[in-house]
């Protein structure tokens, strides 16, 4: 992969961004993916610092969550604000890190998002349902940089 550009087609991101509207529709939390061309640093340091320049810590229930991914590092992080993090064990993103780790390998890539953003919604609506009051906090499409 050479560009950023090239990893999904316009497509591609539109069907990501139908995922995170259904998965968000079962869940309070909020879900976000986000996407470099490629992290000179820590990678999982990196999307913490993603994570809170997208204000995903600002949420009413500190129940977002970030798929960040390098194209160029070929990694990617899953990240859950505290609300997430206080009630839930260690091992909570493991069926999501294995859904998407096992597309990416394929080189499925929207494939592999889409699964780790419904994996991810199905996590959250557990403990964050979905209620009548509930409003989308957080913009559903993909960022970049």
């Amino acid at each position: 992969m050479s560009k950023l550009e090239d990893f999904l087609s316009a497509e591609d991101e539109q069907e990501i961004v139908e995922a995170i509207r259904i998965a968000e529709s079962q869940t309070s939390g909020e879900i976000r993916v986000h996407i470099e061309q490629e992290c000179d640093g820590d990678v999982y340091e990196h999307a913490l610092e993603v994570f809170h320049d997208l204000k995903m810590d600002n949420t009413a229930q500190r129940n977002g969550v970030l798929i960040y991914i390098a194209v160029e590092n070929k990694s990617f992080v899953i990240c859950g604000d505290q609300g997430i993090n206080n009630i839930v064990g260690a091992d909570f993103w493991n069926s999501t890190r294995n859904k998407i780790a096992a597309q990416f390998k394929s080189q499925n890539f929207k494939q592999g998002i889409i699964e780790g953003v419904i994996e991810s919604g199905k996590s959250l609506s557990k403990h964050f349902p979905w209620q009548h009051n509930d409003i989308n906090e957080l913009d559903n499409t993909i960022s970049k940089s």
